[in-house]
């Protein structure tokens, strides 16, 4: 997508009828007025990790509280989802509960920023502003940083799993008393045994005892 069709893409007016576009008409700018649901909604694109996220479209619980303040509308919410991944250590396919709590501002669009680094340079254009259009707010952006920052990054599909043996790729906690010991091709047993023998008769010829004329002679 090229650049303008992404400042394009950001100016879009917010469809009202998107479950992520929260309406807070309600609260009618009245500094202390308070609303609070829940909603149910499908999970966005973009909810997770490499090794383990929220898979698109699978349903997501939201508990919200939005109150009405000087500057604007402070949304508080906790996210509850399914993720579903795989374990770091043995690759195995996992599935763990994610809860997400987080709180945003939302400013009136003719909100005096005083508060904000308006005169400060540099620091203004790193601060990322949300802003009421009109009376609706999108909380997407918001929901989906909190979400990817309480994912674990190294998820395991238990605390203790051993992971896989290094040698052959097997799964550890499937064969707890794994190991390489003997033989595991029929062809390599064969030369395997040989060498056993070989062992055995050089020890053999260690442990003979020596006799008189088995000494070598004194320079």
């Amino acid at each position: 997508m090229s650049d303008r069709r992404k400042q394009e893409a950001l100016n879009a007016p917010l469809d009202p009828r998107s479950p992520l576009v929260l309406d807070t008409r309600e609260l009618g700018r009245r500094p202390g007025a308070l609303k609070e649901f829940s909603r149910t909604v499908p999970a966005s694109a973009d909810l997770g990790i490499e090794v383990i996220g929220v898979p698109q479209g699978s349903p997501m619980e939201l508990d919200l509280r939005l109150e009405s303040v000087m500057e604007g509308v402070l949304v508080t919410g906790t996210a509850r989802a399914r993720l579903k991944g795989e374990c770091v250590r043995c690759l195995e396919p996992l599935e763990q509960e994610c809860e997400a709590d987080f709180q945003e501002m939302f400013s009136y669009p003719d909100a005096d920023d005083r508060s904000r680094f308006a005169d400060t340079g540099d620091d203004a254009e790193d601060e990322e502003t949300f802003r009421l259009e009109g009376d609706l707010l999108d909380l997407e952006p918001v929901l989906r940083d909190a979400v990817v920052l309480s994912l674990p990054l190294q998820p395991v599909c238990q605390e203790d799993c051993p992971g896989l043996c290094p040698r052959c790729g097997a799964r550890l906690a499937d064969d707890p008393g794994h190991d390489h010991n003997e033989a595991v091709d029929i062809r390599w047993a064969a030369l395997e045994g040989l060498a056993g023998s070989m062992r055995d008769g050089e020890k053999d010829e260690d442990n003979e005892p020596r006799t008189a004329g088995d000494d070598p002679q004194e320079k």
